[in-house]
C-alpha cells in the first residue's frame, strides 16, 4: 500500500533507499532504488543497519520519511543521524525533525501515507509529481517473477486463466480476534464440483494452517512475493482474506474478492477497482454468499 509514495518519492529524481522487512527486497526489484536495508523491527539493530548503509553511501545528507508509526521506527533513524518527517503518534513529536498532524476523518492506509509523503516533500521543497494516490497500485514486476510464476504454474499442470487462487489463512489477530474466514474448505469443494481448479500457494510457514483450511486445493510450492504477485494475474480469480495477499493481488491488478469480519474495508481494503469486497467489520460473509459472488465473477450459472 505503500507504492503510490514510493512513485512519488521516485518522481522527485533524487535517490530513493528503502528501509523495509527483508521480504519486500523482493518485491520492489524492479523498481529503481538506490539502495535496500533490511530492517528487523528491533530499533538497535535497525539503527545499526542504516548507520553501515550511511558509512558506504556516496549520495551525500540524507532525510528520512517514516511511513509506519512505531516508536522504534523513529528512534532508529534518529540515533542513526537522520532527520524525519513522520505522523505524530506515539510520543514521536520530540524525535522527529517534522512531525505531521493525522488529516481529520478516517482515510485508507494509501491515502494516509500519501498525504504524510507530501507533507515530507512540501516541508523539504521538493516536487511532487502525483498530487493524489492513482486509483490503482501499479505494481512493477521483473522477467524473473513472471517467468517463475509461469514455471510454477506449468509444473501443476494449470493454465493462466485457468484456475481460482484461494489463500485461507491471514497471519495474527485483530483486535483479539482471527482474521481469517472459516467457509474456505466448503468453498473450494463446491467450485470443484464445478469444474473449477482451485490452487493456492502460502509460504512455508503456513502451509500447515492452509492445508488444513482448504484440504481439497491444489497446493503449490512457496514463492517469493514478487512471483506470488505475478501468480496472481494469472489466476481467474483470487479468494483471500483481508490480508497481505489481497495487497499483493491488488498491486498486480488481479481480479479478486476479498472478505472481511473483523477489518473495516474502508481503511484496509484492497486498493484496486478490480477488487470486490464482502462482508464487513464483525459481520463475516455466509459460504452461500461467496459461493454465489465468486460464480457471478466467473460466469458460471449458480445451478451449474
Amino acid at each position: 500500500m505503500s507504492l503510490p509514495s514510493l512513485d512519488t518519492l521516485l518522481g522527485t529524481g533524487l535517490p530513493v533507499v528503502a528501509c523495509a522487512r527483508p521480504w519486500a527486497q523482493d518485491l520492489l526489484a524492479a523498481y529503481p532504488l538506490a539502495g535496500f536495508v533490511p530492517m528487523r523491527g528491533s530499533w538497535r539493530a535497525d539503527r545499526t543497519a542504516v548507520r553501515q548503509h550511511l558509512k558506504q553511501s556516496t549520495q551525500g545528507r540524507a532525510l528520512g520519511l517514516l511511513l509506519p508509526d512505531s516508536l522504534s521506527s523513529a528512534l532508529a533513524f534518529r540515533f542513526a543521524g537522520i532527520p524525519c518527517a513522520g505522523y505524530r503518534d506515539d510520543g514521536r513529536s520530540l524525535i522527529l525533525r517534522w512531525p505531521c498532524r493525522k488529516p481529520a476523518g478516517p482515510l485508507h492506509a494509501v491515502q494516509s501515507w500519501h498525504y504524510l509523503t507530501r507533507h515530507a516533500l512540501t516541508r523539504w521543497q521538493l516536487p511532487i509529481t502525483d498530487p493524489e494516490p492513482a486509483e490503482e497500485l501499479r505494481w512493477q514486476a521483473t522477467a524473473a517473477h513472471e517467468s517463475q510464476a509461469a514455471q510454477i504454474l506449468a509444473q501443476a499442470g494449470l493454465k493462466p486463466g485457468g484456475f481460482v487462487l484461494i489463500a485461507p489463512t491471514a497471519i495474527g489477530l485483530h483486535k483479539g480476534r482471527v482474521k481469517a474466514w472459516t467457509g474456505f474448505d466448503s468453498l473450494t469443494q463446491s467450485l470443484q464440483a464445478r469444474g473449477v481448479a482451485v490452487a493456492m500457494a502460502p509460504p512455508a510457514a503456513e502451509q500447515q494452517a492452509a492445508q488444513a483450511a482448504a484440504p481439497t486445493a491444489q497446493c503449490l510450492p512457496p514463492l517469493g512475493l514478487g512471483a506470488f504477485a505475478a501468480l496472481t494475474r494469472q489466476a481467474r480469480l483470487v479468494i483471500c482474506n483481508d490480508s497481505g495477499v489481497s495487497h499483493l493481488a491488488a498491486a498486480a491488478r488481479a481480479r479478486q474478492i476479498t472478505l472481511f469480519g473483523v477489518t473495516d474495508p474502508s481503511r484496509t481494503g484492497p486498493w484496486s477497482n478490480q477488487a470486490l469486497r464482502l462482508g464487513r467489520m464483525n459481520a463475516w460473509p455466509s459460504a452461500p454468499e461467496v459461493l454465489a459472488l465468486a460464480l457471478e465473477h466467473l460466469d458460471i450459472p449458480p445451478a451449474a
